[in-house]
């Protein structure tokens, strides 16, 4: 199957994945006993299950979590991550109830946390896809179909001007 095609939605197609990570309030190192650490385990998993979100990877460190995760189309990555931070606190505090003895106040996480988007393709490879496709000259020669002048060989002091016809 493609990478492409397992992010399908009404006409459009993506590959969203992303590198999450953040870590417990105060930097408590809780996930040293290994019930707590299986516990949000199974509760990030749940988060993903509900969500429709696909985790890559998972590392329950000590004191902080890092996750690979696919997500939806339609879904933004702060809300991933949001669901998943939000849904192991409410699950961890049920499941382990002295918890709350450490977090009085129900802040399980501290409200930082990374994000950072992971391709398939390098930035370079993008670049020079994008160089490619729109350098194919036209009938018109180095002009664009529209009439403007290419992107590319514009003086940056220079303004553009296009004529389009109105349609």
């Amino acid at each position: 199957m493609n990478i492409y095609q397992q992010s399908v939605h009404a006409h459009s197609v993506a590959w969203s994945t992303w590198h999450f990570e953040w870590c417990t309030k105060y930097r408590y190192k809780i996930f040293k006993r290994e019930d707590i650490k299986t516990f949000c385990l199974i509760a990030l998993h749940e988060a993903a299950k509900r969500n429709k979100i696909e985790i890559l990877e998972i590392e329950v460190d000590i004191d902080h979590i890092h996750m690979v995760v696919s997500i939806p189309m339609t879904m933004s990555p702060s809300k991933a991550l949001n669901l998943f931070k939000g849904f192991s606190a409410y699950l961890l505090f049920k499941l382990v109830p002295k918890l709350r003895f450490r977090y009085p106040r129900g802040h399980l996480w501290s409200k930082g946390k990374f994000m950072a988007s992971v391709g398939h393709i390098t930035l370079e490879n993008a670049k020079k896809y994008l160089e490619d496709h729109h350098a194919k000259t036209s009938l018109l020669g180095n002009l664009h179909p529209l009439g403007c002048e290419r992107m590319s060989n514009l003086n940056k002091n220079r303004v553009l001007n296009i004529n389009l016809p109105f349609f």
